[in-house]
């Protein structure tokens, strides 16, 4: 019963967010927690006192940084790869980004420069600028192909929970280490990255700057509102089992996720031809969480381009968005 009572307030709280925009009618950030954890399955509960263990497996030299390639102690049975991009020559603790890969099977590669895309390089671009750069695996890519399989088997409801937990335990890693100033940190994504930024968004509110790329677009626009895409076990099995890939049944949706970040910087890259994220559905959502930011004084802080391109991250709005986390984290342009 009282699930059942959480998923009507969940509904009620989005159809209204829906149908009224201007932020009035947006949920809450507890009303969109609580309805991303009925899509994705719970929080784990775990002790994160203490910053995890860091294992170096071996280091690279560039011209302007030091590549380490590492295993993070996220769980008591797990360690999640990542490459760590600490820049040469600082001065002091810098500002620092959790830095997500779209879907590729090669992983965190994609960002730290060894995809087939440069305009996916964001990890190396930002390392390059003086930001330290963390780039984790999503399970099922990259050095993490099996963690897919393994984390339903502990328990998890979802891949995209599994992301979030892993992703949080990353910003403790960040804070903790000599390098990066504990209050200028921030996270990147583009796609899977995309989405996965402004989720760990909603539940980590130490980041103080978010970019999404081509990361979302409101349910109903969504593939005309089939849902299936969002349903394997690379994200929510649930919106199938439970919500029937039924947008209208969906406990939570992007206005309420764009809200549940505000007033914290956030800028979204929404190209006009994205074949896999409508841009009509992320105008949609956009106008309902500007109401949100206006409410809080800080309109300026939600930036929102439309390039005149595809599912990409074109080199003159990806520049832009890193002016404008040094503008938000403090750093060289």
């Amino acid at each position: 019963m009282v699930r059942a009572a959480l998923i009507m307030a969940c509904l009620m709280a989005a159809a209204a967010a829906a149908e009224e925009g201007g932020g009035a009618g947006v949920p809450d950030r507890a009303q969109t927690l609580a309805g991303m954890e009925l899509a994705m399955g719970p929080l784990p509960v775990l002790d994160r006192s203490a910053a995890p263990e860091m294992e170096v497996v071996s280091e690279t030299e560039f011209s302007g940084y030091v590549q380490k390639t590492i295993l993070v102690s996220v769980e008591s049975w797990d360690r999640l790869p990542a490459h760590l991009l600490v820049p040469k020559g600082l001065k002091g603790p810098a500002p620092a980004m959790l830095c997500l890969h779209p879907t590729s099977p090669l992983g965190k590669a994609v960002v730290t420069g060894r995809g087939e895309q440069s305009n996916r390089n964001y990890a190396q671009e930002l390392a390059e600028r003086g930001v330290v750069a963390l780039a984790p695996d999503y399970p099922g890519f990259g050095d993490y192909a099996a963690a897919r399989a393994e984390l339903y088997a502990r328990g998890y409801k979802s891949a995209t929970m599994k992301g979030i937990w892993n992703h949080l335990r990353c910003v403790d890693l960040l804070a903790s280490l000599p390098e990066v100033a504990p209050g200028r940190i921030g996270c990147i994504g583009h796609s899977l990255g995309g989405h996965n930024t402004l989720f760990l968004g909603v539940f980590d509110t130490r980041l103080k700057v978010l970019v999404s790329s081509c990361g979302f677009t409101s349910f109903a626009k969504y593939y005309g509102g089939d849902l299936t895409g969002w349903t394997h076990d690379g994200y929510m099995p649930a919106i199938a089992s439970e919500f029937g890939k039924d947008p209208a049944r969906m406990p939570f949706d992007f206005p309420g996720v764009l809200g549940a970040i505000a007033p914290r910087a956030v800028f979204i890259n929404a190209p006009v031809h994205d074949e896999n994220f409508a841009v009509d559905g992320v105008r949609d959502c956009v106008a309902a969480a500007r109401g949100v930011y206006a409410q809080s004084g800080a309109e300026g802080r939600l930036r929102v381009e439309y390039p005149e391109a595809g599912h990409d991250f074109p080199d003159a709005v990806r520049h832009r968005a890193y002016q404008f986390i040094l503008e938000q984290l403090g750093g060289d342009s």
